[in-house]
């Protein structure tokens, strides 16, 4: 393990700032080198608006102007070099961070500000497809934007003048690098989607599979297959084109570039074929390399394998710097710069700072276990939800609000809470639904089988893990406890690292290559598993049961909702739900902090 660049944060204090005003500035932290290849890869994913960086934690604090810099900087190393260098992104650039929801309309300043990347192969994620409109922005924006490099292999777009359905965009792309002439035919897919817009079709990956034009592209002979799409590494359309493609081709190496699960992670499908996935929310860049892609006509280089490497890097100014063998006052081109001003003037546009109160505490998603004090849905399920679950003309009813945990994307950090922090907790435009005067014993059962009950959802074709966390969802290299193990997050597991003062918290990867993955050595972080949906009983009677309740719920898990009530003897159908109260979770929540946590910060 390389450890160089080990200086105090008091030492390197002065080389670096944030690039958004009132961003946390970067903590200097242990660093290991990334190792350069024949053929390289920096690759985004999941970064869903984040472009601003994350203001109030220092080691991702580096922000999209920083990123084009950064790009253009190791562009130049691989060509001074004589190497290649390709820059990759997985889908779900939209919705959750002020950046891109605040806008009206959405999407207002982020699809300008994304677009200034420099970006050689692109696909589309889930989010860019849930609403109608934000699959019309990606088609008659992004996908413009990027011409050629933009691949869409299993995706139509639905034209609405005419009803057409054509390709979101090419199905492949054949093209040779800049500067070897490495020839690559790529590949841009979605998982098997099915909550897309109706202006928007998903094909399923093995549906593609068997299509006339795939079977002609996995039949070239290129030197390398790269296949890009927003899947999780342990999901099963990965290792479905995997065996399709070795199925024609057993010895070209293949790479791909996964998302969509929100976490750092590298899968080995055999000697010659791996697979990367480089986290969430702009917290990461991925960094693969590749040595001895060889000519497939040649038949005695086709019999040995390629070396890989990669590395997980911070969107940390420190660790951007260092790898480019620049400082503050080198790093930043014209072209970064301009982009980080955009940025600004955008969130001020915005109005993104604006305060709705002071958050007198940390709440974390994972990081604590539910139900406790530092538990976000604990604070949600305790204290939000009985203030904000009623009406008028039924709040003295007795009441269950169910909430999905998935439908909360980030945790709340003690210090100012802004319309930015309002939209990174919970982007969504999922509003209050009801049932009412439901029988109590059959409402009661609901959140249990909501939460245990997966086989019984299966015969309705719904998956209980959509409900929950997007970490949570996906197999990953060790086993994750169930809800009341504390335990090391399988993606943040320190191992055999000198723990110094300086360390700050943050991924510690274990995956198929092994635990030295990160660029930055942190602390290690906690994990706690958390239950699919969580409930707020409210106006419940001090003594006894009430016989008969309001069964409230988020829109967004109305599909479980009605076989829950059916399993626990309840015959309701979707023609028994109702609006229970004008108002997203999002503007609702909002609305609590600006009256509960008023105050300076």
């Amino acid at each position: 393990m390389i450890i160089r660049g080990a200086l105090t944060g008091a030492a390197l204090a002065s080389l670096a700032r944030a690039s958004q005003p009132g961003a946390a500035k970067p903590i200097a932290a242990p660093m290991r080198d990334l190792n350069w290849g024949q053929l390289n890869f920096i690759h985004t994913t999941d970064t869903h608006g984040w472009l601003g960086g994350h203001l109030q934690e220092p080691q991702y604090s580096a922000d999209w102007g920083d990123y084009v810099s950064f790009t253009h900087h190791m562009r130049k190393q691989a060509d001074d070099k004589g190497i290649d260098l390709l820059v990759i992104d997985s889908g779900d650039r939209v919705e959750g961070n002020g950046l891109y929801d605040a806008s009206h309309p959405k999407g207002l300043f982020q699809y300008g500000i994304y677009a200034e990347a420099d970006v050689d192969i692109i696909c589309t994620g889930n989010h860019e497809l849930y609403q109608a409109y934000s699959a019309y922005c990606e088609h008659n924006i992004t996908v413009p934007n990027y011409k050629e490099n933009y691949i869409a292999s299993n995706l139509d777009y639905i034209e609405p003048e005419t009803g057409d359905r054509v390709p979101q965009a090419q199905r492949y792309r054949k093209f040779k690098t800049k500067n070897q002439g490495i020839e690559i035919v790529a590949f841009g897919f979605i998982f098997d989607f099915t909550g897309n817009a109706n202006n928007t079709v998903v094909q399923p990956v093995a549906e593609t599979l068997e299509e006339a034009w795939f079977q002609e592209a996995i039949r070239e002979k290129p030197d390398l297959f790269v296949v890009v799409g927003h899947v999780g590494l342990r999901m099963e359309e990965f290792k479905t084109i995997f065996t399709a493609i070795r199925k024609q081709n057993w010895h070209i190496p293949i790479v791909f570039f996964g998302g969509h699960a929100h976490v750092r992670d590298t899968r080995k499908f055999d000697s010659k074929a791996f697979a990367m996935a480089s986290g969430r929310y702009f917290e990461t860049i991925g960094w693969m390399s590749i040595d001895g892609v060889k000519s497939a006509s040649d038949e005695v280089e086709a019999t040995s394998s390629p070396s890989f490497s990669r590395r997980y890097i911070d969107t940390n100014l420190f660790g951007l710097h260092y790898h480019t063998g620049l400082n503050d006052t080198t790093f930043p081109t014209k072209h970064g710069k301009r982009v980080t001003e955009t940025i600004t003037r955008a969130r001020k546009s915005l109005d993104l700072d604006y305060q709705f109160g002071c958050a007198p505490k940390t709440l974390w998603m994972s990081r604590a276990q539910y139900p406790s004090k530092d538990s976000i849905f604990t604070w949600i399920a305790d204290e939000v939800f009985p203030d904000i679950v009623t009406r008028k003309d039924r709040k003295d009813k007795p009441r269950l609000a169910i909430t999905n945990t998935g439908g909360i994307r980030f945790d709340i950090f003690k210090g100012p809470f802004t319309r930015d922090t309002t939209y990174a907790i919970s982007p969504f435009l999922s509003g209050f639904r009801y049932i009412p005067d439901v029988p109590y014993k059959a409402a009661s059962k609901v959140i249990d089988l909501l939460n245990s009950a997966g086989k019984i959802f299966e015969e309705h074709g719904l998956d209980t893990r959509i409900l929950t966390l997007p970490e949570q969802r996906f197999p990953v290299p060790i086993a994750v406890a169930d809800e009341t193990e504390e335990v090391e997050e399988p993606w943040l597991e320190l191992r055999d690292v000198k723990k110094e003062p300086s360390l700050i918290a943050g991924y510690t990867t274990k995956d198929d290559v092994g635990d030295d993955g990160d660029d930055t050595i942190h602390e290690t972080i906690k994990f706690y598993n958390q239950p699919n949906c969580v409930q707020s009983e409210i106006a419940f009677p001090e003594d006894g049961e009430p016989e008969t309740v309001d069964l409230v719920f988020l829109d967004f898990i109305q599909p479980w909702i009605i076989p829950a009530l059916k399993f626990a003897g309840a015959d309701y159908t979707d023609d028994d739900v109702e609006e229970y109260m004008e108002g997203t979770l999002t503007y609702k929540m909002a609305e609590w902090i600006s009256k509960n946590w008023k105050g300076e910060c």
